[in-house]
């Protein structure tokens, strides 16, 4: 596989739209990190690491448990990969652009780690955008 950060997200699209409650992905640290951000701005419920078990294939899995609203309704309404292997996008610190105006969220590999745009904005860095999520 040549995007596992694009497989992730494509993982995520396709579970949301079919509303199941979680969904199951190789994991990596990259991918505990983009994680961690959504389950801090609200996008689901939470997840874990799961270590693999003897006899079963040696990468760990990284579960994710998906929220919905109280109808029924997605959280995640949209998430698209920005920055791919065969086009990488940087912004500076001051470039950052919003997701739809603000309502939507960022997610940026900076010099200091894995953080979403506002986040980089107050700390003064750029980086490279992963993706857009909202």
């Amino acid at each position: 596989m040549t995007d596992p950060i694009a497989d992730m997200l494509s993982r995520i699209r396709n579970a949301t739209i079919a509303r199941h409650t979680r969904v199951d992905m190789p994991s990596s640290r990259l991918k505990v990190e983009i994680a961690r951000i959504l389950e801090s701005e609200g996008y689901i419920q939470g997840f874990k690491v799961i270590d693999p078990q003897p006899g079963e294939p040696p990468q760990a899995q990284l579960r994710m448990f998906l929220k919905y609203g109280p109808r029924g309704e997605r959280i995640i309404t949209g998430i698209e990969r920005v920055s791919r292997p065969g086009r990488r996008v940087y912004f500076g610190s001051e470039e950052v652009p919003d997701v739809l105006a603000g309502l939507g969220t960022s997610i940026l590999t900076t010099s200091r780690g894995v953080m979403t745009g506002r986040e980089a904005i107050k700390a003064g860095v750029g980086g490279e955008v992963l993706c857009n999520v909202w």
